[in-house]
């Protein structure tokens, strides 16, 4: 941490301030990095990765409507839609699945960005989610750009919100108290070693309550680089992304501002405030979810090569791409959350036996 002071130093409005309020102003507020940039501009993810990503949700979607018992409309709603490229691959992967998924799904992205230009016109666009709906609630890399307060204990033991100013430059501020201090003591304790420091995630906590909740019937899925109390990071995740490049957070609108997900808290959140029609959360390392979805590295067989050079050269490509979205030490990491909401998780997590560990409480 920079510029170290136990309190700021007197200044004009726009002076520092918690972290929450700052990100929240530099990436959505007027001007705001996500209002002018499109994500993929500066930084992949696994939906630009491969389309084998977007044909895992598809997958998905099938199971659910099979669940659900094939609804005569469907709802996909991709949270945090970004420029709509997750919707935009799911609708070209459906009309090779069985079942008329292509003529019953009803896309809606929710944004808080303006709707981009050429996107497929059955795409709905808002900034605000469907009500009602029933189906599948997928949001990829959505909650860890929610902005959130980041505390850090200071030479007294005392955990304190971390102030900044417009340059990034960081203070410690006020100590924490109400909400944030009972939500820091259950998920996320801090020890009284000074430089400590902690994501307060009550607002990602909400936020997905508040998503899960649009759903009447169906699955939410939350995809994020994520954590659990038991194993938290000690000096915090927050960080920045231009160009490509992890850089410096400074909330100044010129790049992301992200942090790991408190995944754990967020499911118990929706489940508590989900008046018993939200089921447990359960987490599952992407490698496994988009196995158990069809994706696989495995390589074609070598004698394919003489027989079918170019079915052969697809193939190889295919694995290379399904290898990259399940590496363990990359996209493979990322942590899925599936949240069912008044029916039963889709095989074979509801089905065979249910995999993954569930957040610990």
């Amino acid at each position: 941490m920079t510029d170290r002071a136990t309190e700021p130093p007197p200044g004009p409005a726009g002076g520092p301030r918690r972290w929450r309020e700052a990100a929240e102003e530099a990436l959505y507020g007027p001007g705001g990095f996500f209002v002018r940039h499109a994500p993929a501009a500066h930084f992949r993810t696994s939906v630009h990765a491969s389309p084998l990503f977007a044909g895992a949700v598809a997958e998905l979607l099938r199971r659910v409507d099979e669940v659900l018992g094939q609804p005569a409309e469907l709802a996909l709603i991709d949270y945090g839609a970004g420029r709509g490229e997750l919707l935009t691959g799911v609708l070209a992967a459906l009309p090779a699945l069985p079942g008329g998924l292509a003529t019953r799904v009803r896309p809606h992205a929710v944004e808080r960005a303006p709707r981009p230009e050429g996107l497929d016109p059955a795409v709905a666009w808002s900034a605000e989610p469907p009500r009602g709906a029933v189906g599948l609630l997928f949001a990829n890399e959505w909650l860890d750009d929610i902005p959130v307060d980041i505390a850090e204990t200071g030479g007294d033991g005392v955990p304190r919100y971390v102030l900044v100013d417009a340059g990034g430059a960081e203070y410690l501020g006020e100590p924490v108290t109400g909400e944030d201090a009972g939500w820091l003591a259950r998920w996320w304790p801090l020890p009284p070693g000074p430089g400590l420091r902690a994501e307060i995630g009550r607002p990602r906590d909400a936020a997905w309550a508040r998503a899960v909740s649009c759903l009447e019937r169906g699955l939410a899925v939350a995809v994020d680089y994520a954590h659990i109390r038991a194993a938290r990071p000690p000096l915090g995740t927050l960080t920045g992304y231009r160009d490509g490049r992890e850089v410096r957070p400074v909330p100044d609108g010129r790049c992301d501002l992200t942090a790991h997900v408190a995944l754990d808290a967020c499911a118990a959140e929706a489940e508590r405030t989900g008046a018993g029609g939200t089921g447990p959360g359960l987490p599952l390392s992407q490698r496994e979810a988009l196995r158990a979805l069809g994706v696989s590295g495995a390589r074609p067989p070598l004698a394919l090569a003489s027989r079918d050079p170019a079915g052969y050269v697809r193939l190889l490509s295919r694995a290379g791409e399904a290898a990259e979205l399940t590496d363990p030490a990359g996209l493979g990491s990322f942590t899925w959350l599936f949240q069912p909401r008044g029916a039963s998780l889709p095989p074979p997590w509801g089905v065979r036996g249910e995999t993954g560990d569930r957040p610990s409480g």
